[in-house]
């Protein structure tokens, strides 16, 4: 993956990039919230469809997280040391979003069997653990992201795959 670069030719700094991924996820996991509620409410796609969107969304998000378990958090402890409480805790909340993944995979997969609460529920619960972890992570990390030296790695080794 190339180092992305801003519009006057300057590398843009890792912290930036992981604010941009958590955007791009936030509307990602919103889609999936109104399609969701769309179906359950009768008026969207068949259920085979919000599986298929879940199963993406879900596999994004672990794709960020283990980049971020992987990369951007080894490169920052050693730099860092007073962050090592923050990443031990971002760490946490990352195996708490993993186990609702698998919550909602779970509900999702037999499509007769779709209970409507309890995929909302499970939707809920994801949207608001997220957005309470993003916004610590961008407070406690970005400055010390942006600060990293280029050859720490690329974007993707470091925060995972971007979004499409």
């Amino acid at each position: 993956m190339d180092t992305p670069v801003e519009p006057d030719g300057r590398i843009t700094a890792l912290g930036n990039q992981l604010i941009g991924i958590h955007l791009a996820l936030r509307e990602e996991l919103e889609q999936l919230r109104e399609d969701a509620d769309a179906w359950l409410d009768g008026r969207g796609e068949r259920p085979r469809e919000l599986r298929a969107h879940c199963l993406a969304f879900c596999s994004a998000l672990t794709r960020h997280h283990t980049g971020e378990d992987g990369g951007a958090f080894p490169a920052l402890a050693p730099q860092h040391p007073e962050l090592r409480p923050v990443i031990e805790e971002l760490e946490h909340d990352h195996r708490a979003v993993t186990a609702i993944l698998r919550a909602v995979e779970d509900l999702v997969a037999d499509e007769s069997a779709l209970d409507p609460a309890r995929v909302r529920a499970e939707l809920e619960g994801l949207t608001a653990l997220l957005e309470s972890h993003f916004v610590y992570e961008e407070k406690r990390l970005v400055a010390a992201l942006n600060a990293l030296p280029a050859p720490a790695g690329d974007a993707e080794s470091l925060l995972g795959r971007p979004v499409t």
